[in-house]
């Protein structure tokens, strides 16, 4: 792992990102839980980082025009505390580019995140690349589109129509299918062919075992009490 971090009161920090020109990335990632989601399933937070919607730049003198906002980014292998105390993923800081981006169409994003941005990601070295687009492609020509870099150019994911309502790509970065279905955004475990641990499977989990909990005491209050 690189450690080029900078104490967090010297360190030179990227400015703050603009304000998103719409609120897709709160739509399909944030208000389901998708980060928290994600960083529970990858684990290993001393290493990785999972992280919306901060700039990333190809180094701390870069220009800001230079600067990409993906709407989720995932790195193994950096230092967070960097990434902290910068203010966002400075690549040249970090070592290597993230290993994954993911960007969410919208009417005024879609386009360019077919286009311009799979350039400059795969120019930033960026692993794997992909799209989601809720409309089933009508931002950005695709439901679920994703690339992996090869050579230093990106050739694309194999997507797979599991349904009418359903596309399906394995993300081999994340180990993980991501899947378009109904216009929501899912991660799947390829193992087990299940969604990763939810919240509100958390909750189900919690749920089921306080009735276990009032079943065995409602059991006990019935021996002693015959």
């Amino acid at each position: 792992m690189t450690t080029k971090s900078t104490s967090g009161k010297n360190a030179v920090r990227l400015p703050d990102p603009p304000q998103p020109e719409d609120m897709n990335n709160y739509k399909f990632f944030h208000s389901l839980g998708n980060g928290l989601h994600l960083t529970n399933h990858l684990g290993n937070p001393e290493t990785t980082i999972v992280f919306s919607e901060v700039y990333l730049s190809p180094s701390l003198s870069s220009r800001q025009a230079d600067m990409l906002v993906p709407d989720l980014l995932v790195a193994f292998d950096v230092d967070p505390a960097a990434f902290d105390n910068h203010n966002g993923y400075v690549i040249d800081q970090q070592g290597k580019a993230p290993d994954f981006v993911l960007e969410i169409a919208s009417h005024t994003t879609g386009r360019r995140d077919a286009t311009t941005k799979r350039e400059r990601y795969a120019a930033l070295g960026v692993l794997e690349y992909w799209r989601f687009d809720d409309t089933g492609g009508e931002y950005n020509g695709a439901a679920l589109a994703g690339d992996h870099l090869v050579n230093g150019v990106y050739e694309p994911v194999p997507i797979d129509q599991l349904d009418d309502e359903t596309w399906q790509g394995r993300s081999d970065v994340l180990n993980l299918d991501l899947r378009w279905e109904q216009g929501q955004l899912g991660w799947y475990d390829p193992g087990t062919g299940r969604h990763i641990v939810r919240l509100s499977d958390e909750r189900a989990r919690a749920d089921d075992a306080e009735a276990r909990v009032r079943q065995l005491e409602e059991e006990v209050r019935r021996l002693r009490n015959p």
